[in-house]
């Protein structure tokens, strides 16, 4: 299912940090980091398995961590398994799963919410498709009927109504997918790259004919050969035993019958008969150059190889097409390489975005040319360490978590399912660590000296899209739901409240404020120097100067070029990114633990002597122009530029936050700008440093002082000026043309007179019933009941000084007016006649208390808490109190702070899509329209 509602609020500081000023000597060379087979032996996932008598194999990971568990469940079924004329249909009943079953009736998430699972969702790819969810330990037993109840009583909760709104949330989710800038290029490379009758040779989401065709019959049939308990692989990871574990899958998944096994397709690497270039056009702002193979699947010797040349090719930092085409020759503003490796075959691609005004042809003989050095001579052994090392640190970091998209259960699970081995991923990283350059040679030698497909994407109208056609509905009578049979879900335990972490302070010499957590789940340290700047403190008259200036700090120090900073950073495994939320600016390091001394002499480095070179600056102007650029042809991208003046109000602070800035003015910048944006805002007295780690806090703050201590700010500190009143604009709507767009992308926005220091927990709370879970009214009604959208979603942008209600949804074009009228209506509804019931309060107060542990699992949850408290004046122990304030909120309390902040009569609507195609429908709303072009988005007020 993947939803993914529309993240409005922002960048979060979780994992950033920032910049300063002061040119202080360099302090000396900082210890030399691990080998990367020390790094290796860092990674275990100690298991246990057993199977049942009926084919269902389970595998059990003990974590006392935290008290959750993971429960993950894999079926051997995904897109290669589909016949011809029934593509998308392992996607499609992915989506159905969520939809009830016989003895838990009605939305899945319903009972999730309920004990407050985490990191939950559902999703489908070419070899498998996955359930999975983290749940509180003493929620476990009910977990697991709800789980086995989907896997062996489903087929009489699958109904006509439920295969069409599925079907239409599906072709929705299509649409947002197809809508997005090069939203096309996935099609052209498989259906290119594979023969039709592949089984990897059609696109997950398949096509809208074959999704139209689906009938309850088709569905049923899927689920009776692919989803039998021998067909799928259990993982529990967490606050688990292997005894308990066997009790309570052999009492719920034990009497469920044996299914067809799903039966491996041959799926040889195909080669093209010949290379083949071809050239697509679409609306996009700068020309991209691909080069793509069909390649062998994880299983085989040479896939990790393809890793390692990918990342020196084009996934590093420092790669060789980063450093010839982006930093030295700027030819290109952005390039790739990635190797993605399925069970049975993979796909090599790499693209390059052409730099404004270079002519492309000149970009793709350089690509071609760099791509056939690296096959002929192969990387060298420091590139191979600098990949394999910066590898294994992002996959220690991940195993923190028990389960979600990448935790322990994945791992587990993958290895069962595609490898017959649970512990196949230390293998792959056995592999990874004793990699070799002849080894990356051979493989790149034997793999990408074939025939290529070498893909152009141009900017330019896009060809026809192809629309759904479904058949006309025929009425027939309701079929009789299916009356269960278990009995009542099992009960929930005593749910163990969150025990956050205890929050330590201290400061430097020079009196920055250090805020501790230790946490040692995982030898990992994750660190923020965080400024008193953000949004607001952009440059007037130069928005895009402090974007600019955060470009600019690893691309050059006063003793390392931006390679000699990239290729540090990967020796190390350290991960340093910067970035600004509304009223914060900061940068973070993330570094195993071992390499921590190092990485922070690199992290101080970067923060506090960026050089500022001309050059430099003049190469990053022409990529943050083409970020522009590419905003300006994204549907989100164009939303979030228009959104700012008309919310919070031209002259607000706030307004500033339009993407990457003003490119007129982002032309014109010079280093003496960006030195005076860093002088004035990115300095110690505008710092805090936040710090979460294996380590205690005296041997980190001893680190921090050798690097931070002397820092000293230089020059007038900044200021932001909140005293003019807010003036948002009128409620209006603003449609922005956006030619050929399949789907609408629509924002709507309502000025409140909140503050971000304001005790939000009772709206927040009330919001989890309009707009915030996947169950609020806003999204069960575009997405499940009218199934005209993927998602919805409602929150509140939190500023410090003003703090607007956001709706963000991607609707189809055709239902676009109606979308708005819909949404209108809901949120009056809720606001006026049709508040929070009982039932939803109890639902949002149980899941806001049992969901905490889940929530704060990991170290980046912690430190991105401890970062919220402080922004909005919080105690440290705001989110382990947060039961009892739950406990204390009424219904009436939540329907008072949600009317008394949001007016329902004050919403500006924006528009993302085809006018051609829409402008008729807003029409009929009742509000002003008006029209605007892409380019001039910046006019809007």
């Amino acid at each position: 299912m993947t939803v993914k509602l529309f993240a409005l609020s922002g960048v979060a500081l979780a994992t950033l940090a920032m910049p300063a000023f002061a040119q202080t000597a360099a302090p000396a060379p900082a210890p030399k980091p691990v080998p990367v087979a020390t790094l290796v032996k860092q990674v275990d996932i100690p298991y246990s398995e057993f199977t049942l008598a009926n084919g269902l194999r389970v595998i059990v990971n003990t974590d006392r961590k935290a008290p959750v568990v993971a429960v993950s469940v894999w079926y051997n079924v995904g897109s290669k398994f589909e016949p011809k004329g029934k593509t998308g249909f392992a996607h499609l009943f992915e989506h159905l799963m969520f939809n009830g079953s016989e003895n838990a009736p009605g939305d899945y998430f319903t009972y999730t919410k309920q004990i407050g699972a985490t990191d939950l969702n559902g999703t489908t790819y070419f070899d498998r498709t996955n359930y999975f969810e983290t749940v509180p330990s003493a929620a476990i037993e009910r977990t697991l009927f709800l789980e086995s109840d989907r896997m062996g009583y489903l087929l009489g909760a699958i109904t006509p109504a439920v295969v069409d709104e599925q079907r239409g949330v599906v072709q929705n989710e299509k649409r947002q997918g197809d809508n997005q800038p090069f939203g096309l290029v996935e099609y052209k490379q498989i259906e290119t790259l594979f023969p039709a009758t592949h089984p990897y040779g059609h696109t997950t989401i398949g096509s809208m004919a074959d999704l139209d065709s689906a009938s309850v019959e088709d569905v049923k049939n899927w689920f009776r050969g692919h989803y039998g308990p021998n067909n799928a692989v259990l993982v529990l990871s967490g606050d688990i035993d292997t005894a308990t574990a066997k009790t309570l899958v052999t009492k719920y998944f034990g009497g469920i019958p044996k299914g067809p096994e799903s039966v491996l397709p041959a799926a040889k690497v195909p080669d093209l008969p010949a290379p083949k270039a071809e050239t697509i056009k679409d609306r996009v702002s700068n020309t991209r150059i691909y080069r793509m193979w069909a390649v062998p699947g994880l299983n085989d010797p040479d896939s990790v190889a393809l890793d390692v040349a990918a990342g020196v090719l084009g996934g590093l930092s420092s790669s060789r097409l980063d450093n010839a085409l982006v930093r030295k020759e700027k030819l290109a503003v952005r390039v790739s390489a990635n190797n993605e490796s399925f069970s049975q075959v993979g796909m090599f691609s790499v693209f390059a975005d052409v730099r404004p005004g270079v002519d492309p042809a000149l970009v793709a003989k350089r690509l071609d040319e760099i791509i056939a050095d690296l096959i002929a001579n192969g990387p060298t052994a420091d590139e191979v360490q600098r990949s394999t090392t910066s590898t294994i640190s992002r996959t220690i970091a991940g195993l923190e978590s028990v389960g979600g998209f990448g935790g322990k259960a994945v791992a587990l699970a993958e290895g069962a399912l595609y490898s017959n081995d649970p512990g196949f991923y230390k293998k792959q990283l056995a592999t990874l660590a004793a990699e070799t350059p002849a080894q990356v040679k051979a493989a790149s030698a034997k793999w990408l000296t074939r025939p290529v497909y070498a893909l152009t994407v141009v900017p330019g109208a896009r060809d026809a899209y192809v629309e759904s056609t479904p058949p006309a509905k025929v009425v027939t009578a309701a079929e009789p739901a299916v009356k269960g049979t278990r009995g009542a879900l099992p009960a929930v335990g005593t749910i163990s409240e969150l025990v956050f972490p205890k929050i330590e302070r201290a400061r430097l010499k020079n009196g920055i404020e250090l805020v501790y957590a230790y946490r040692n789940a995982v030898p990992i340290t994750q660190a923020a120097i965080v400024f008193d700047a953000g949004v607001a403190a952009d440059v007037p008259g130069k928005l895009g100067t402090q974007q600019l200036t955060l470009d600019m700090l690893d691309e050059g120090t006063t003793s390392r070029d931006s390679i000699a900073i990239a290729e540090a950073k990967e020796r190390l495994g350290a991960s340093i990114n910067s970035g600004s939320g509304l009223d914060r600016t900061g940068v973070g390091v993330t570094t195993p633990s071992a390499n921590l001394a190092a990485s922070l002499e690199l992290f101080a480095d970067i923060v506090r002597h960026p050089k500022f070179d001309p050059a430099e600056v003049a190469r990053l102007k022409n990529q943050q122009a083409a970020r522009i650029a590419s905003e300006l042809t994204s549907p989100q991208g164009l939303a979030q530029r228009v959104l700012p003046k008309l919310v919070y109000g031209a002259a607000s602070p706030y307004a500033k936050g339009i993407g990457s800035g003003d490119a007129k003015a982002v032309a014109q910048l010079t280093r003496d700008d960006l030195i005076a944006f860093q002088q004035a805002w990115l300095r110690p007295d505008k710092a805090k440093i936040f710090v979460v780690s294996d380590r205690p806090l005296a041997e980190v703050k001893a680190m921090l002082d050798t690097r931070f201590g002397d820092w000293s700010p230089t020059g007038a500190a900044g200021t932001k000026d909140f005293s003019a009143a807010a003036t948002p604009a009128a409620p209006k709507i603003v449609l922005v043309d956006r030619p050929d767009s399949p789907q609408s992308f629509l924002i709507g926005a309502a000025p409140t007179s909140l503050v971000g220091t304001d005790d939000l927990l009772p709206l927040l709370a009330a919001n989890d019933t309009l707009g915030g879970d996947f169950t609020a009214r806003l999204n069960m009604d575009l997405r499940e009941a009218k199934h005209w959208s993927y998602g919805v979603s409602g929150s509140f942008r939190r500023g410090q000084f003003q703090t607007p209600y956001i709706i963000g949804a991607g609707v189809q074009a055709d239902k676009t007016g109606d979308s708005i009228k819909a949404l209108q209506a809901d949120v009056k509804a809720f606001l006026t006649t049709n508040g929070v019931t009982k039932d939803e309060f109890d639902s949002t107060v149980s899941d806001a208390i049992r969901s905490l542990p889940g929530n704060f699992e990991t170290s980046g949850a912690v430190l991105g808490a401890m970062q919220q408290n402080d922004l909005y004046n919080r105690p440290d122990d705001y989110y382990a109190s947060l039961p009892q304030k739950y406990r204390a909120l009424s219904v009436v309390q939540l329907d008072a702070a949600a009317r008394a902040a949001i007016d329902p009569a004050k919403f500006i609507w924006i528009v993302v899509g085809d006018a051609s195609k829409v402008r008729t429908q807003l029409d009929s709303i009742g509000l002003p329209v008006e029209v605007v072009s892409a380019a001039s988005v910046a006019d809007v007020r």
